[in-house]
């Protein structure tokens, strides 16, 4: 069983920064991709970032490129998704997930991950 609980959402003005972090619980992660994902409201979810545990390899949309870093803390099993220089547009609920099985392909699609977070909401406002 794999457990995932996000957190540092929050509201922050156009240009801030914010920095969320998934906590993992799992018996291990070898060759699991850690991802990031984002719904708005009346929208899709829709990849935001994902982390090769095997490698580090990291793969991002191309609208945050540039802008967020996702990361890792094996040592406590944390992904961090670092958001800089953040859009209204990037308001949203923020969900991390783990896959285990996706050829990297696909690790885009939400239908890849098997294992989701309850979500944290981010609102860029002034």
């Amino acid at each position: 069983q794999v457990q995932l609980a996000e957190s540092g959402g929050g509201l922050v003005q156009p240009g801030g920064s914010l920095r969320l972090s998934c906590a993992v619980a799992a018996r291990s992660l070898t060759n699991s991709v850690m991802g990031w994902f984002r719904q708005a409201p009346g929208e899709e979810r829709k990849f935001v970032a994902a982390l090769k545990r095997n490698g580090g390899h990291t793969f991002y949309a191309d609208s945050v490129k540039g802008r967020f870093t996702i990361s890792r803390d094996t040592a406590t099993n944390t992904v961090y998704l670092q958001m800089n220089s953040l859009k209204p547009e990037d308001t949203a609920v923020y969900y991390c997930a783990v896959t285990y099985t996706a050829i990297m392909s696909t690790i885009r699609s939400p239908s890849a991950y098997h294992y989701w977070g309850q979500g944290t909401q981010v609102t860029v406002s002034s």
